[in-house]
């Protein structure tokens, strides 16, 4: 029969992830706002080697993170294991800038990272269309 653990004995949880935003390089402004969205580190190199344009890229042990205009996400599921960020805060475990956008934009494309994104992880591409539009004229 099992024994009952003693207070000391019990498994120590994993303390909290807090979150943080990331950090803008200096001389790029962020004109359209910013958002962020993450893959699992393991799909990082893959993802970044295959974008013709590259923003601002940030990463972590667990994550690594893309800048995109804010509302990137309207009317656009992101396929999961990605992850999107509003106002580019993501979880604090020190993510820091592995690459600086030649251009001036420090924004990556969001629809060639959204497609790549569902080509790494075998889901369809699926956007809902607009609403019809019709004129009263």
């Amino acid at each position: 029969m099992p024994r009952p653990r003693k207070n000391s004995e019990r498994l120590a949880l994993p303390a909290p992830v807090g979150v943080t935003p990331l950090r803008l390089p200096a001389g790029l402004p962020a004109t359209l706002g910013c958002d962020a969205v993450g893959v699992p580190a393991r799909h990082g190199f893959r993802v970044l080697s295959r974008l013709p344009a590259k923003g601002c890229v940030y990463a972590d042990s667990q994550w690594w993170w893309w800048l995109v205009p804010a509302g990137s996400n309207l009317d656009l599921p992101w396929p999961l294991p990605s992850c999107y960020a509003d106002g580019a805060t993501v979880p604090d475990r020190g993510p820091r800038l592995i690459h600086r956008p030649d251009s001036g934009s420090l924004y990556t494309p969001p629809i060639p990272l959204y497609l790549l994104i569902c080509q790494l992880t075998g889901i369809a591409p699926s956007w809902s269309r607009p609403s019809q539009v019709r004129s009263t004229l």
